[in-house]
């Protein structure tokens, strides 16, 4: 599979609602970070559905690295 651009070497903070469905950019290329707006149409990427558990503030990876998507684990700090 073809590596991801990075986005940011930071993750976006976003608040999350209990039971809201989100779309994780996984290409990298989304206008939208961190979230998909489509532009991995004709690449190998689809984005990543997220079901928030809880509203809550939480850190969604910008680099696209992540090893626990699509959440930060701090892996833009190595690149």
């Amino acid at each position: 599979m073809p590596e991801p651009v990075i986005a940011a070497k930071h993750p976006f903070p976003v608040a999350v609602e209990q039971g809201k469905e989100y779309y994780w950019c996984t290409c990298g290329r989304s206008k939208s970070q961190p979230f998909c707006d489509g532009s991995h149409k004709g690449t190998e990427f689809v984005p990543l559905k997220y079901t928030a558990s809880a509203s809550t503030t939480l850190y969604f990876c910008g680099c696209k690295h992540t090893k626990t998507p699509p959440l930060c684990d701090g892996t833009h700090n190595s690149l």
